[in-house]
């Protein structure tokens, strides 16, 4: 029976996040927005993520704005964004009302679709952003996150996709962040899930780091996935995702035709084209990036972490190391209880493999959030981490068993009095809630920006931060 393939064009988030560390700006958006949403997408992804601590931190832009702005220019598309659970789109675990408030503003601002992950696929600590999309009448995905080590089978996944289910989500997505994903383990997952939990449209996203992309959205497809995410050409492949353009070919004329007209894409690609020109131009592309490397299948980094990876390493000069580097992040992950590696995850291995590799001796200098890892502040991890080593790392500290957020007090209310001279909108508290420091400098920019253009003198006292 034929049935129509969804896709979910990543430009605007995930793929550029993966190339170029999420430096796209709004304004580079603009000009394609309008011709995205007359394709006929099932979704935009565009949102969540990394997009909005780099708005904040390297772009000077407001991520609200950002969203209001493409909800404008694309009414007819499902517009979709990515979020952490518990940890939101930040790098901590927050409080249940900051979680509900954050959902709660993200789907009042254009969010149709927020896709639900946790890095350890601990379901406690999911269960508070799914009830929340629940109530706010937004569909919730929520995400596997993929990784392979000891306890990954198939039977490991079709039990995390039945709490999944239970837990109200409206939709499942196979998360394959580091593109480890076969042909062969795509076909035998999608399959065993979708006898599991036939009720719940499954979709399917992974990266093309190792070169299998295209082939495992096929056989993900043939073995009853519903949806495939992809990247418009310039943006796709390497440590993006597949092309969109191709997959339409592929599956054009089969049971499985997406509906969309390959012509269409011309004059998206030839815009997207132009920046991927002007970000190789600027160094902001680096054309390892767009390399394949089988080699992901060993070291089991995800895109986005490969580039940041990267970028930390040319910062400190250090690129030399980076083969080291890769090479220790396996050892690490194995050690900490087999995290799959996607944020935060990722980041607190691969900066830990870093100090490893630096220092030149293992755990000799440990980051205060590889100590949480290790200690359940993130969760449950996936494997026990041996007792031994817990001691090594952490001491005598306390290791959290349950779910993390119970031991957090409520903290909006407390969060506004910090900022209230420096609030402008309803969502200017969360920005604060996720990244303090950064947020700050950004509202104290905001505001300098309009007394620049109202000609005003500053107000000195309104500019000391609080405390």
């Amino acid at each position: 029976m034929a049935k129509k393939i969804r896709v979910t064009e990543t430009a605007l988030r995930d793929a550029h996040q993966s190339l170029i560390a999420t430096r796209m700006t709004t304004e580079e958006m603009l000009p394609v927005l309008d011709k995205l949403d007359k394709i006929g997408y099932y979704s935009l992804e565009c949102w969540g993520g990394a997009t909005y601590d780099s708005c904040l931190r390297f772009l000077n832009e407001d991520p609200w704005d950002r969203l209001r702005t493409i909800r404008e220019h694309c009414p007819n598309t499902k517009l979709q964004m990515l979020f952490r659970g518990q940890n939101m789109l930040g790098y901590r675990h927050y409080a249940d009302d900051c979680v509900e408030y954050l959902v709660q503003r993200s789907i009042a601002n254009g969010i149709d679709i927020i896709r639900i992950f946790d890095a350890l696929n601990d379901i406690k600590n999911l269960k508070t952003a799914i009830k929340a999309a629940n109530k706010e009448g937004g569909h919730a995905q929520v995400a596997i996150s993929y990784t392979t080590g000891p306890v990954f089978t198939d039977e490991y996944y079709v039990e995390y996709a039945k709490r999944i289910a239970d837990a109200g989500a409206d939709s499942i997505c196979i998360k394959d962040m580091a593109a480890l994903l076969t042909p062969t383990r795509t076909e035998s997952l999608v399959k065993a899930i979708k006898a599991a939990v036939p009720e719940l449209p499954l979709q399917l996203h992974t990266h093309y780091t190792s070169g299998l992309a295209s082939m495992c959205l096929l056989k993900g497809v043939e073995a009853g996935a519903d949806g495939i995410d992809t990247a418009i050409s310039p943006l796709a492949l390497g440590t993006s995702h597949a092309p969109t353009e191709s997959m339409v070919a592929a599956l054009s004329g089969t049971e499985f035709d997406t509906g969309l007209d390959l012509k269409q894409f011309s004059d998206i690609r030839a815009y997207f084209m132009t920046l991927r020109e002007k970000y190789i131009k600027s160094g902001l592309l680096d054309p390892k990036m767009l390399a394949t490397d089988a080699n992901a299948l060993i070291y089991q980094v995800p895109g986005g972490m490969l580039s940041n990876l990267l970028s930390q390493l040319k910062q400190a000069g250090k690129e030399d190391k980076l083969d080291e580097v890769l090479a220790e992040v396996p050892r690490v992950r194995k050690d900490s209880g087999y995290p799959p590696l996607v944020t935060p995850t990722s980041q607190i291995v691969g900066t830990q493999a870093v100090f490893n590799v630096i220092t030149g001796k293992r755990y000799s200098m440990c980051t205060n959030e590889f100590k949480g890892l290790v200690a359940g502040e993130y969760g449950t991890t996936p494997m026990p981490i041996d007792p031994e080593f817990q001691k090594k790392i952490i001491g005598d500290k306390k290791i959290i068993k349950g779910r993390p957020a119970d031991q957090l007090k409520p903290e909006l209310d407390k969060l506004r009095g910090e900022i209230e001279q420096w609030i402008e909108q309803p969502e200017d508290v969360l920005s604060y809630a996720q990244f303090p420091k950064v947020a700050l400098d950004f509202f104290e920019k905001r505001r300098n920006a309009k007394v620049g253009i109202n000609g005003d003198k500053l107000d000195k006292k309104n500019m000391v931060h609080p405390v």
